[in-house]
């Protein structure tokens, strides 16, 4: 099948690969002339800008954006508006916020535009395990795309599905990265006080080798921490500083407009925010607070 490819980010490259080894024909653009060069080499057919991809497509044309959320994803998906045809389909496949996306469905829609949103899960490994992929759109749409989405997953039959119409799928995504928030923070916590109890000099890559299998904890997760700790289970050289993409922070105002009680992903969201304090006002009250109504001494900055 032929494909659109825009944005060649290391997902979006990493996908056009995959695709490319699918068999598919992809044409694909990038702002960076170097990332368009490299998509060549692979195999694709390179386009200088959107309009150059567009001309290079046969109707009905299908063109996935893989953009950074945000402004950039809103001027390439109305940028390509102009420049299709009615029935072709725009594919979003970057993290949207899913009330953008309706937004966008619904003007595509007046053009006879078919937009297709993909919640892509897979990082880095999606290139080699397949992506997880989470589709919102018209049905008709979505099952044109099926080859394309097929050669994307981990199988044919595994690891995608149409969830729902148009902004499902990015609403779906956006649930999936704040369930990962608390995870991450279950196995960080868990990890921490593993390290803290000095007396057993726990080797704690061994014990993320022992949970791997059996264990009702086992994951993807547990894999990856497993990786790390083989390597270093000091992290001296890290910043205990952790960025959040925007997805979690949604679940929350998501969840409180659905007077839904999501109290672990709320707490994993503000350990997140929390990590960024070098010099957290809050603890310094806290310590104020302590003292004034107990008496408990304050540690001074050296």
């Amino acid at each position: 099948m032929q494909l659109g490819m825009v944005g060649l980010g290391k997902m979006g490259a990493n996908m056009t690969k995959r695709l490319l080894q699918g068999g598919h024909n992809i044409v694909a653009t990038d702002l960076n002339a170097a990332a368009i060069a490299q998509a060549e080499q692979d195999g694709a057919t390179g386009a200088k800008d959107l309009a150059d991809l567009v001309s290079k497509l046969d109707a009905p044309r299908a063109i996935w954006v893989m953009v950074p959320s945000g402004t950039p994803t809103e001027n390439t998906v109305m940028q390509l508006a102009e420049l299709v045809d009615e029935g072709d389909t725009i594919i979003d496949g970057g993290n949207s916020f899913y009330k953008d996306t309706v937004r966008r469905g619904e003007r595509l829609q007046q053009k006879g535009i078919h937009f297709v949103d993909v919640g892509t899960s897979g990082g880095v490994w999606g290139l080699k395990e397949g992506y997880s992929m989470m589709v919102g759109g018209d049905e008709a749409a979505v099952g044109r795309l099926t080859p394309i989405l097929e050669t994307l997953a981990p199988a044919a039959d595994k690891g995608w599905g149409r969830v729902g119409a148009t902004g499902a799928g990015h609403f779906v995504k956006m649930v999936h990265n704040g369930i990962e928030y608390g995870m991450m923070q279950a196995f960080a916590e868990g990890f921490s006080i593993m390290k803290a109890k000095d007396e057993f000099a726990l080797d704690l890559a061994d014990i993320a080798r022992i949970w791997q299998h059996g264990s009702v904890i086992r994951s993807w997760l547990l894999d990856l921490i497993k990786d790390a700790l083989d390597e270093d289970q000091e992290f001296d050289d890290i910043a205990a500083y952790v960025h959040d993409s925007g997805e979690g922070r949604w679940t929350v105002f998501e969840a409180i407009d659905l007077n839904v009680s999501a109290p672990i992903i709320t707490e994993a969201l503000i350990r997140r925010i929390r990590s960024r304090e070098e010099d957290s006002y809050t603890d310094k009250l806290l310590a104020v607070m302590r003292n004034q109504f107990g008496g408990h001494a304050i540690k001074r900055e050296e």
